[in-house]
């Protein structure tokens, strides 16, 4: 509880700087992009240069442009009821299924200012499940991201996502879980304990100053957090991690939609297996190209040499004695689509790197693709489908226990708008994971969830 109130104050201090910021009553663009070099352009939006998805640490968008809205204090209610053939993971005996019912309230503040784009969002929430009463919860689910444009021409950014649950799957919108993301330092995620109590964070912060009218560097900064309070009882094979990175970088744009750059990045990737810790650092040099045809439309890859130094590895048996520690290099790549139209968004990517193990022993080789499509079918029916696949192959110089394995999930959902306040919204989700040495995975690999929610929502104008 005390990470969750140090998070929630400076959500709140964040907050009322943004109130602060509307002193500044100029008309100017968007603060997505930093500012170009001559006060001829600076109200124009064509001169500014747009920061390229790989060093950008953003996931790209999945609403539409007819969804989007800024100024407004969103809120509701939603209610869900599941069946997931998977309620109570066990390692001795078949997974058992259940009925599950949800109420989550929800607020969101999204505020433009002439400086400032500012996005709060906090998700509270209860779950009860029909059988299973002893896997009733308590989550909490919190985000932030912000965009300050310093000057004209340096912009500051920043994101955090928090969330306390013993369900993967409950969250603000079921519809949203899979993120994707162009860059070259995502967190990974991709090994799914679905029940059981587990604190995540994710942030990143970042800085960019377009110093000529078409050249731009940068620097930022990925955080990566994720605890087991229950590990040993509930997600026997998984353990807790975290993650730190860094970045610099130069981009220049050689014409108006083509943009090359190049970018050192650097990670330091750790695992708690509880007889030592599982260190690994990297360190990348990667070349980028971004073509950007439109504001809403890019094409990303990037690739170059990443070296890996691994420590000592530890394993969670007293008698197996760490693994030596060596070094590697490796080569890195990866490529990402990212399109929002009126009616219709999507978003491609995939990457082959070294990252955090995401709960496995060790830091890992993933190779991950994740996809998001979103359709607005009519102007109150539109559908969303969204589904990942992730190979994780831990980095050591022997195998270790919680070694290698790969998951594959995937949600599609309808939402039906009803009246100007209620949504309605079915679903199914499906997860599959194959890791033979994780004994909480191994012995319930699939789970399957239908879902049905409605909710309540109001919006409010903010300055009018």
């Amino acid at each position: 509880m005390k990470l969750f109130e140090t998070i929630t104050v400076g959500l709140v201090l964040l907050a009322t700087a943004s109130l602060w910021s509307q002193d500044e009553q100029r008309p100017v663009p968007s603060p997505a992009a930093t500012g170009p070099v001559s006060e001829v352009s600076i109200n124009e939006d064509a001169d500014r240069m747009q920061t390229p998805p790989p060093v950008s640490g953003q996931s790209y968008p999945t609403s539409v442009i007819s969804g989007e809205r800024s100024n407004y204090l969103r809120g509701g209610l939603a209610f869900t009821s599941a069946y997931t053939d998977n309620a109570v993971g066990s390692v001795n005996g078949p997974p058992v299924s259940d009925v599950s019912y949800s109420v989550a309230p929800f607020v969101t503040l999204d505020e433009t200012a002439p400086r400032l784009h500012f996005t709060l969002t906090y998700a509270p929430g209860f779950t009860f499940y029909q059988r299973e009463s002893s896997r009733n919860e308590e989550d909490q689910n919190a985000s932030i991201n912000l965009q300050y444009r310093l000057s004209p021409h340096v912009t500051f950014s920043a994101r955090d996502g928090f969330q306390k649950s013993s369900n993967v799957f409950n969250q603000p919108d079921l519809a949203s879980a899979t993120a994707v993301s162009g860059s070259t330092q995502a967190g990974n995620f991709s090994v799914i304990a679905p029940i059981a109590d587990q604190l995540s964070n994710s942030a990143n912060v970042g800085i960019t100053y377009q110093f000529a009218a078409n050249s731009m560097v940068g620097a930022g900064g990925t955080f990566t957090n994720l605890h087991y309070p229950n590990q040993a009882t509930e997600v026997p094979g998984l353990f807790d991690s975290s993650s730190q990175g860094g970045l610099a970088f130069y981009s220049v744009r050689v014409s108006k939609i083509n943009y090359f750059g190049a970018t050192y990045q650097y990670q330091r990737l750790l695992s708690y297996p509880g007889l030592g810790n599982n260190e690994t650092q990297t360190h990348a040099l990667l070349l980028f190209y971004t073509l950007n045809p439109t504001k809403r439309f890019s094409i990303s890859v990037f690739g170059g040499p990443q070296y890996a130094d691994v420590g000592p590895q530890f394993s969670n048996t007293a008698s197996i004695p760490p693994t030596p520690a060596f070094r590697s290099w490796n080569p890195s790549a990866g490529g990402s689509v990212g399109w929002q139209g009126r009616l219709s968004s999507l978003a491609i990517s995939y990457s082959h790197l070294i990252s955090s193990g995401g709960g496995l022993i060790g830091a890992v080789k993933v190779d991950s693709v994740s996809a998001s499509i979103h359709q607005q079918l009519s102007r109150m029916l539109s559908a969303s489908v969204g589904g990942g696949y992730a190979q994780n192959d831990v980095l050591s110089a022997t195998a270790l226990t919680g070694g290698n394995g790969h998951t594959v999930s995937g949600t599609a959902s309808l939402q039906q708008q009803i009246g100007q306040h209620l949504n309605l919204q079915l679903g199914y989700t499906r997860l599959h994971e194959d890791y033979s040495t994780v004994a909480v995975l191994a012995a319930t690999p699939d789970t399957n969830r239908e879902f049905v929610s409605i909710s309540y929502q109001f919006s409010r104008a903010l300055g009018r």
